[in-house]
C-alpha cells in the first residue's frame, strides 16, 4: 500500500530513489499530486514503478493488464515502457480517481494506448476471458486483497506462456509473518503467497520491494 518501503531504512530508500530512479516527468507530478491526497499510500512508489517497466522490457512486452488502476502511475509507468504499438487494459471501479489517472495518460502522450475499464474487475475479467481476449504479457494485481486469489487465477488465464504477473502488497507493511494479526485481508494475502509457492503451473519469487511484490511467470 505504502510507496515508502516497511523493510529497508528510509536513508537507503532515498539513496536508491535518488541514485538509480529515472522518472518520467508527468510520472513526477502525478505522484505529486497523489501524495497530496488522503488515500496517497495506494500508489507505489517510482523505484517499484521503474523495476516494473524493466521487467515488461526485459520480456518484451506489449500488452499489459492492471486491476487497480488508482491515480494511473502504475499503468502510466507501464505505457511508458511499452513500444508504440503496445496496448494496456486498465480495470478499476472508480471514476474519481481515475479521472486524474487520463489527465495525466493525456499529458504523457499515451492515452491512446491505455483502454480503462470501469466496473468490478472480477466481471470485467470473466467478460474478457468469455471474449477470448488476446493473451497479455504482464499483469499487475493492486485492488480489494479478499480478491487477490480470484484476479490472480484469471491473470493466469490471460496470460501468455512466459507473462509475468505481479502482486502488490504481499507481505502487508510485515502484517503475513505475524500470527498474532488475523484480518481478512492479511489472512488472503498470507494465501495467495502461500498458494503461490507451491503452484506448479508458475515460477515465483517474493520480493520485499515496496510493500512487497509477488512475481509469478507463467509455464
Amino acid at each position: 500500500m505504502s510507496a515508502r518501503s516497511a523493510f529497508i531504512t528510509p536513508s537507503v530508500q532515498e539513496f536508491i530513489v535518488e541514485t538509480t530512479v529515472r522518472e518520467h516527468p508527468v510520472l513526477a507530478e502525478l505522484r505529486a499530486e497523489t501524495a497530496k491526497m488522503p488515500n496517497a499510500g495506494m500508489q507505489i512508489g517510482p523505484d517499484q514503478g521503474q523495476f516494473m517497466a524493466l521487467l515488461a522490457r526485459a520480456i518484451g512486452a506489449r500488452r499489459y493488464l492492471e486491476i487497480g488502476v488508482f491515480t494511473g502511475y502504475s499503468s502510466l509507468a507501464m505505457a511508458l515502457a511499452l513500444p508504440s504499438d503496445g496496448r494496456v487494459v486498465a480495470c478499476d471501479v472508480s471514476a474519481e480517481y481515475t479521472a486524474v489517472a487520463r489527465r495525466y495518460w493525456e499529458r504523457a502522450g499515451v492515452a491512446d494506448r491505455i483502454d480503462l475499464r470501469l466496473g468490478p474487475a472480477l466481471a470485467t475479467l470473466d467478460a474478457m476471458i468469455a471474449a477470448g481476449e488476446e493473451p497479455f504479457d504482464v499483469a499487475f494485481i493492486d485492488a480489494d486483497k479478499t480478491s487477490y486469489d480470484g484476479y490472480y487465477e484469471r491473470c493466469l488465464r490471460l496470460l501468455r506462456p512466459g507473462g509475468i504477473v505481479m502482486l502488490d502488497n504481499t507481505l502487508w507493511s510485515g502484517s503475513v509473518a505475524d500470527a498474532t494479526v488475523d484480518d481478512a485481508e492479511t489472512r488472503a494475502l498470507r494465501a495467495i503467497d502461500a498458494k503461490a509457492g507451491r503452484d506448479e503451473r508458475v515460477d515465483v519469487s517474493l520480493l520485499p520491494l515496496g510493500d512487497g511484490v509477488l512475481i509469478a511467470r507463467k509455464r
